[in-house]
């Protein structure tokens, strides 16, 4: 007698291996042409599936799980950050939440690294210089950036991903300073040679780079508003490689407009996909869509911990990655 299979529907398209071992393993319903789904789709998602494999772009909130059916018992998301996913009610309906934490870390700290660089050289408007035909050849006043070596980087939140910067950040001679929710253990302060600031308002009046690395949660929403962003120095840059609620995007775009700040780099919007059209408009904004994790080598891995995640599941297991309400 052979057992029936879980009927797994996936929001996106995944990368061709894990598609191919998806069906294999379950009975799978793909999105081959990568259309996102709208609220009604997900909403018939959720009344049929056994396993929703959403991404960042599905709003997983009350309104779609009170449609969910007797049979869906575990939301196996297909990324680390899961704040699209409504985790009470999803709890109080008995379904189960696993993302992919881990495997993202070294290619969304590669590209922090990169934005802080691209701000601060001007990599952006000099690629731009070029492609315009405007470019006269060398001149010794031209697109001139900013020294990095030397600088104070300010981490904001320093998780897994915050740790990978700080290690890369010395690399390129900056001192590290952090606030975080909690204090990280002496040994890994020591292993990064960074300072600990309590005060995140103290934090980034005296640092020269700020880059946010936490969660986006209710407690960080807007985290760095208006009135924090006004302490930082006008030679500061901000990056932004986490979610874009985090930062109050029209105030940063004031600033950014007015040269309160000398630049910003961001690969996650407030309203994403939607810009701000006027934050498109701005020289000193290095602007990416939302592809700090977008690596070959990082979407399988994901795409594989979901395959665990959802095995070890339907095995009658508790997922490795489950997560807890709480302890984002």
């Amino acid at each position: 007698m052979t057992t029936k299979k879980p009927l797994v529907i996936v929001t996106r398209k995944l990368p061709e291996a894990i598609e191919t071992r998806m069906m294999e393993l379950f009975d799978a319903r793909l999105n081959i042409d990568d259309t996102p789904m709208d609220k009604s789709a997900l909403i018939e998602a959720v009344k049929q599936a056994d396993v929703l494999v959403p991404t960042v772009t599905d709003r997983i909130d009350a309104a779609v799980l009170a449609h969910a059916g007797p049979n869906l018992r575990l939301i196996a998301n297909f990324g680390n950050g899961i704040d699209h996913v409504d985790l009470q009610t999803a709890r109080q309906r008995g379904i189960t939440v696993t993302n992919t934490p881990d495997v993202l870390t070294e290619d969304t700290a590669d590209m922090t690294m990169g934005l802080i660089l691209s701000v601060s050289r001007r990599v952006g408007e000099g690629e731009r210089l070029i492609r315009s035909g405007d470019w006269n050849g060398w001149g010794p006043t031209l697109m001139l950036g900013h020294r990095i070596w030397g600088k104070r980087l300010g981490i904001l939140g320093m998780g897994r991903i915050g740790q990978a910067l700080a290690r890369r950040a010395k690399g390129f001679g900056l001192s590290v300073h952090y606030h975080n929710r909690r204090r990280v253990h002496p040994d890994i302060e020591q292993e990064l040679d960074a300072t600990y600031w309590e005060s995140l308002d103290q934090m980034l009046a005296h640092v020269d780079v700020v880059s946010v690395n936490c969660p986006h949660t209710p407690a960080t929403y807007h985290l760095l508003s208006a009135r924090r962003l006004k302490l930082l120095q006008p030679h500061a840059i901000l990056v932004n490689t986490a979610r874009g609620e985090i930062v109050d995007e029209a105030a940063l775009t004031r600033m950014l407009s007015n040269h309160e700040i000398a630049g910003a780099g961001l690969d996650v919007f407030e309203h994403e996909p939607a810009v701000n059209p006027k934050l498109i408009e701005l020289d000193n904004a290095v602007l990416l869509p939302h592809m700090g994790s977008a690596t070959i080598e990082g979407r399988v891995d994901m795409g594989e911990k979901v395959l665990i995640n959802i095995k070890t599941f339907v095995d009658g297991h508790t997922p490795p990655d489950r997560v807890i309400e709480g302890l984002l």
